[in-house]
Parts: structure tokens; sequence; C-alpha cells
């Protein structure tokens, strides 16, 4: 049944960049997609719970597991009653990255409760959705880069009056500045999670594992800085030729993170 724990993790990770779209978008279809699958997660997690209280013959919290568990289970609960009720997305949105921890740690980490073979799959299982949510984040930060480079390229064209064919097959600069923020709205909080993850399978498979490892240190310095990109565009209001030189220069945070960081580390040297 180990399917059901890293349904229930991708399901979150859905709902958590569902919330987060509609916070900076104000998208309703996010949100209501988002609380749908926050729901299903909660009902998993209920499931799960009444499973082990059915099993043991008593409330699970008196292990640290059982009290984690528990915890991540109320942090749901009240996400989704606060999504249903009220309209506070930003504290739904944390909420849940908390939850998210929460939930990944006890599925995940290793409790002494199942055995060595299931607790090694589950670990392995953890990795590979890891780097899934990674490079997926990754692919989005690449396609919002190439919509950012051909607003450039446009831009320039038209600042020098050179008018063709090809010059309207870009789209428009509005259309393309559009589909390079959607697409970093969707990255950053699947990188976010991404992160949460590997470092939670770090701590249980690298000795004297630190987060002052270059890989690491590298990869929340792309998250701040494509955070930052968000920002300028939400909060500020900048657009134009400065945002998408922003989002150019922030793709190449990430080719350095990918290819130079990854000679100075052996963190991502998972089976050595």
């Amino acid at each position: 049944m180990n399917w059901i724990y890293d349904l229930t993790i991708v399901l979150y990770a859905l709902s958590i960049t569902g919330y987060f779209i509609d916070f900076l978008q104000n998208n309703r279809k996010a949100n209501q997609f988002a609380f749908w699958l926050l729901s299903i997660v909660w009902v998993l997690q209920t499931v799960f719970f009444v499973l082990r209280m059915l099993e043991d013959q008593r409330f699970p919290i008196l292990t640290p597991s059982e009290g984690l568990f528990f915890y991540a289970w109320i942090l749901v609960t009240f996400s989704v009653v606060m999504s249903k009720f009220f309209r506070v997305d930003f504290l739904v949105f944390f909420t849940n990255v908390l939850g998210f921890l929460l939930v990944s740690i006890h599925l995940f980490a290793p409790t002494g409760q199942a055995s060595a073979v299931i607790e090694k799959q589950l670990i392995s299982e953890l990795l590979i959705i890891h780097i899934t949510m990674a490079f997926i984040s990754y692919g989005a930060f690449s396609l919002s880069f190439i919509f950012s480079f051909m607003y450039l390229i446009q831009h320039g064209m038209l600042k020098k009056k050179k008018w063709s064919k090809r010059l309207q097959r870009f789209g428009s600069l509005s259309y393309l500045e559009k589909l390079s923020f959607r697409l970093n709205t969707v990255g950053v909080p699947l990188l976010l999670l991404s992160l949460i993850l590997g470092v939670i399978w770090a701590f249980w498979k690298i000795n004297n594992f630190t987060l002052l490892d270059v890989k690491v240190i590298s990869s929340f310095i792309v998250l701040l800085v494509y955070s930052t990109y968000l920002y300028q565009k939400v909060a500020r209001g900048v657009q134009g030729k400065t945002l998408a030189l922003w989002n150019t220069a922030a793709f190449l945070v990430v080719l350095i993170n990918y290819f130079l960081a990854s000679t100075f580390t052996e963190f991502h040297l998972w089976y050595k």
C-alpha cells in the first residue's frame, strides 16, 4: 500500500501549488482545484488515522511519530475549514507547507514500526518524488526563460522598428510576459516542496549531512531569486523588459545550481 503514501504527497503538493497560484493571480478555479485535492488528502489521512486506531485499540498519539501525524492531520483539517469558510489564502498556503513537511516526515521517516525493507522502499520513493518535482520545477523555469527571451527579442525588434512576418509569430509582448509569469508561479512552490522532501531524505540517508552543503545552499538561492521575481511582479508591479531581464538572470542561477554546484558536493551521488 506504499503507493497511497506517494499519492498523498503528490496530491498535497498539487494542492499547495494551486493555492499558491490562486494567491498570486486571484484564480478561483485554481483555488477550487486546490481545495478538492486538499479534501482528498484529508480523507486519506483520516482513513490512516482510523485504521491505526482500530489496529492498536487506542487513540494513536502516544509515540512521537503518531503525535506528528496527528499534528499534521489537525493542520490539514484547519486548512480545509479555512478554505471552505474563510478567505485567508496566504495563511492557508503557509499552513499547508508546514503540514506538508510534517506529513512527509511521518510517512517517509524510519520509525521502526515497519520492516527494514519497507522503510528502505519508502525512502527510495521519497527520493524519486523529490527528483521528479525538482525537474518539473526546472522545466517550468526553462519554459519561462524561453518566453522571456522571446520577449526581449521582440522588444528589441519593435524598438528598432524591424517589422516582419516572423515578428507576428512571436505573440504579443503581454502574452509572452503572462506565460512566463504563470510558469514561475508553478515552478516556485514545486521547488519549495521538492527541497523539503530532499532535506528530509538527506537527513535519513547521508551521514553528517548539513544544510550548509553547497548544493543545498545554491538550491535555496534559486528559490529566493524566483521568489523575488514573483514579488517584483505582484507586489511592486514591475513588468516589461526589466522583469524579462530579471527572469533571464534567474535562469542563469538555475544553470549554475544544476551544473556548477554539483561539482562541489556529494549530495546527489545517491548510489555511490
